[in-house]
């Protein structure tokens, strides 16, 4: 048991660390890690998307999923706005910190390391909720913090302009009209397969290096970041406990679905935050708050990766 647990958690911590000895012996510099990410964000995200929604099978059960996970990351924003006083004076950006999560960059990789990259198209069936939460309401509510005016033009936008979101929305159209059904098992979905297989391969090890590279943590700002953490963990194990419960009590019980959605609830918050809001001040915090979330990831993971094995 604890080989296969090792086997799971060890390639994450190998490559998070060699991201810090990037980070700290200078094998990679800011502009290399920045060309990284561009990579990752440009080209291997949005095709990881897309095979994931491509391959998903489509119905009740993703419709059902879809309306839980979004309705419980509303429920985890309004938890936000009602606990932020905990953490004054960084409490703008906070019930930002409490809902949504990061998993582009970091909830497809632990999950095909704990099911296989084969089955992420299960983990995707839970991201896209999370996903339109964070198209709308998540950037509605980070403008807004960040004193700016949100409008329908700039979220249909952002959607349309996003590589990321492009892959996504391709693979669902494609995947809903059933062309992935219609071409498994001939010479054309072989190709297919291969070709996006290829193409994802590195993608796990990249954005894990590129974690560890932007591991940043601010002692002086612990308090309120292990108190933020807190919070969230605590909201968000509620909010698992009730989406799964009720999901469960509708369609029969999927341990990899539980296992997705175990994960997502583990995720730090979006690493778009800081890309879309002028932070000001507070940047240190979320900076810190992200990075430390991120650490708890993996460490989660650990328990995670035991409960697949049981």
């Amino acid at each position: 048991m604890i080989t296969q647990i090792l086997a799971k958690v060890l390639p994450v911590l190998v490559m998070i660390a060699l991201g810090r000895i990037c980070a700290t012996k200078g094998i990679l510099n800011d502009d290399q890690h920045a060309g990284l990410k561009n990579i990752i964000g440009d080209i291997l995200l949005p095709v990881v998307l897309f095979q994931a929604f491509f391959t998903a099978e489509y119905g009740r059960r993703m419709l059902l999923v879809f309306v839980l996970v979004f309705a419980g990351y509303g429920a985890a924003l309004a938890a936000g706005y009602g606990l932020r006083r905990f953490v004054k004076p960084y409490d703008r950006f906070m019930p930002l910190l409490m809902t949504s999560a990061e998993g582009g960059m970091l909830g497809y990789v632990l999950y095909a390391l704990l099911c296989g990259a084969d089955q992420t198209k299960t983990y995707a069936m839970v991201d896209i909720g999370q996903t339109m939460f964070a198209y709308t309401v998540f950037l509605t509510a980070l403008k807004a913090a960040g004193g700016e005016k949100m409008t329908p033009q700039f979220i249909v936008k952002n959607m349309l302009t996003s590589k990321a979101c492009i892959g996504m929305l391709l693979g669902i159209v494609l995947g809903a009209l059933g062309v992935h059904k219609a071409i498994d098992g001939t010479a054309a979905g072989e190709i297919v397969t291969s070709l996006l297989s290829f193409i994802t391969a590195p993608t796990s090890a990249l954005i894990l290096i590129v974690m560890g590279y932007q591991l940043h943590v601010s002692r002086a700002l612990l308090r309120p970041v292990l108190t933020t953490m807190g919070l969230r963990l605590g909201v968000l194990a509620v909010v698992c406990a009730a989406v799964s419960g009720i999901l469960f009590a509708v369609i029969p019980f999927d341990k990899g679905l539980l296992l997705a959605l175990m994960l997502q609830y583990t995720l730090p918050a979006p690493f778009i935050i800081p890309l879309f809001a002028d932070l000001g001040d507070d940047a240190e915090y979320v900076s810190t708050t992200l990075s430390l979330g991120t650490v708890l990831a993996v460490v989660l993971f650990f328990f995670l990766a035991a409960f697949s094995l049981a």
